[in-house]
């Protein structure tokens, strides 16, 4: 069960880089929004920070050196890379830990993979909104990344 957690955390992290390693440098600053609301290297940046509040507010021990991106932050792709790396590894310790019963590594109360469906569904969330606002600005990803988000055995 250990290795089919980590198998299916690090899946979607490998999405979450597929489609960062695959937008344009035009696309990664393309937004839908009228108003300065978050386009595709914000949406990253969201997928990042929000693991770290979770790691800070689960598993304190983890945190130390993870950085935080505010709304208004622009993150190079090389520091999206990074930090996304950085949290890949924390959140399944994180899980791991929480499956094994390690102290101070809270999960949701109902479970371990409560916990990992939460992440995977609210990263899943922002994916659809960065390939929406990709295919809105006409800054598309390559067909085979687009279709090898859903190809899980294969990613």
């Amino acid at each position: 069960m250990r290795d089919e957690l980590i198998t299916a955390w690090r899946t979607n992290c490998r999405i979450n880089h597929m489609i960062l390693d695959s937008v344009s440098d035009e696309g990664l600053d393309a937004t839908l929004s009228t108003r300065g609301g978050r386009g595709v290297r914000g949406e990253l940046a969201h997928i990042h920070t929000i693991r770290v509040w979770h790691i800070e507010k689960r598993a304190k021990d983890l945190a130390p050196g993870l950085v935080k991106y505010s709304a208004k932050d622009m993150p190079s792709r090389t520091d999206l890379r990074k930090a996304l790396k950085a949290t890949d590894k924390a959140v399944q310790e994180l899980l791991v830990g929480q499956l094994e019963g390690a102290p101070k590594r809270r999960g949701f109360k109902r479970g371990v993979f409560t916990t990992l469906g939460y992440f995977v569904s609210h990263e899943a969330h922002h994916r659809g909104r960065i390939l929406l606002t990709l295919k809105v600005s006409k800054n598309t990803i390559d067909r085979d990344v687009a279709a090898g988000i859903w190809a899980w055995d294969q990613v």
